[in-house]
């Protein structure tokens, strides 16, 4: 648990690193209520920190201008979730410069107490990632381009080739990105065909942030639309399965961006889309209840093709 002092300090460093916050989003970043913010925000400006509040039912905090506090130092807690998520960016072959992130941990454990260089040391040395090369490369400032494009709400040119081989140039809205299963994904409103699409990062050769400027509509759910897009893309498997369990044991078993869960008179119906199927069939192999495959038929197969090696493995030990 959080104590009300590390969330107090944490409001400090929210603020210091963004110019403007709104009290909705601090309570959610802290996992507290609006009143609870409004409580932290008095208690540092008795301590003499000028917070300035914008009223109204839109209003945000932020730090007067040119005020600036000296750095503060990570706690133990902090050090160690930086240095584990340094790691995995690296082991997952995240689209950053592995010379940055060497860096960043060079610089993180430089200002790290020696007990607790220790401890992030034998991080490293203990932790082995088990992770396949990922399927695509992409060009690493592509993420940023488009991450600065959603959130100052951009358009972009882009030069795109399709999975036939086709090259276009179009400007693009980019509504936000998204990491699925080995893959990056922007989706938003695409200038040429005049609709949503969604984009393959590592199909994007050419991408240059331009000067107009769009609006993202509230509504607007990019994972939902990435997925459901994945789903008409060629080479892609709807995979359809009954499992005859609770939906709450379901959800910790399929997590949501996995697929859906679907409460039915037989049990709960998980879908997805695959353009492997291996994995979801030594993924049901492993779950304890039974389950039965509605689509597709070449999952079945998979299956008994797999019990028919495991069937001549143990009859030849």
């Amino acid at each position: 648990m959080y104590s009300p002092t590390t969330r107090l300090l944490t409001l400090l460093e929210i603020l210091q690193s963004y110019k403007q916050m709104s009290g909705a989003e601090i309570a959610r970043r802290l996992e507290v209520d609006t009143r609870t913010v409004r409580r932290y925000i008095v208690m540092l400006q008795d301590m003499g920190i000028p917070v300035e509040a914008e009223r109204g039912p839109y209003g945000a905090y932020q730090l007067q201008r040119g005020y600036k506090l000296p750095p503060l130092m990570f706690t133990d807690s902090e050090a160690i979730a930086l240095t584990l998520g340094l790691l995995a960016i690296r082991e997952f072959h995240f689209p950053v410069d592995v010379a940055a992130v060497e860096g960043a941990l060079a610089k993180t454990e430089r200002v790290m107490p020696e007990k607790l260089l220790h401890q992030a040391r034998s991080l490293q040395e203990a932790i082995v990632f088990n992770v396949a090369p990922p399927p695509a490369l992409l060009h690493n400032e592509f993420v940023s381009i488009l991450s600065a494009a959603v959130r100052q709400r951009q358009r972009v040119y882009m030069r795109y080739q399709s999975w036939g081989g086709d090259d276009s140039e179009r400007e693009f809205d980019p509504y936000g990105i998204v990491f699925n299963e080995g893959y990056w994904y922007t989706s938003g409103y695409c200038h040429l065909r005049e609709d949503l699409r969604t984009f393959r990062l590592d199909r994007v050769t050419a991408l240059e942030l331009r000067e107009g400027s769009f609006e993202r509509p509230a509504d607007f759910d990019v994972l939902a639309h990435v997925l459901n897009s994945i789903t008409a893309m060629p080479g892609t498997d709807q995979v359809e399965i009954l499992l005859k369990t609770s939906l709450e044991h379901a959800q910790k078993i399929f997590p949501a961006v996995m697929g859906t869960l679907e409460e039915s008179p037989d049990g709960i119906i998980f879908r997805r889309t695959a353009s492997q199927l291996e994995w979801t069939a030594h993924l049901l192999l492993a779950v304890d209840f039974p389950v039965k495959i509605i689509q597709p038929p070449a999952l079945r197969e998979m299956l008994r093709d797999m019990a028919s090696r495991a069937q001549q493995i143990a009859d030849e030990g």
